[in-house]
């Protein structure tokens, strides 16, 4: 149980590291979308659905990992 603490405690430290950079790149992938598009290009077209997929993949995370946990629990008190 101790080892799946400090797991936890580690990908916490990792994900608030890593967050810092990500909250500083949305400006700019904003500015060169839109001046992009206001070129008449296309590559800032697939920008919605490319946030989307980076919002979704956590929830898809932490519910595979809780139905992995639910199942094993269930799995724990049957015998």
């Amino acid at each position: 149980m101790k080892k799946w603490i400090a797991l936890l405690v580690v990908l916490l430290a990792v994900m608030i590291c890593f967050n810092m950079e990500a909250i500083a790149q949305c400006p700019m992938c904003k500015l060169s979308a839109e001046s992009n598009l206001r070129d008449g290009g296309s590559a800032g077209k697939g920008l919605n659905k490319g946030i989307l997929y980076m919002f979704a993949m956590p929830y898809v995370i932490v519910g595979s990992l809780a139905f992995l946990w639910i199942k094993n629990k269930k799995s724990y008190d049957t015998e």
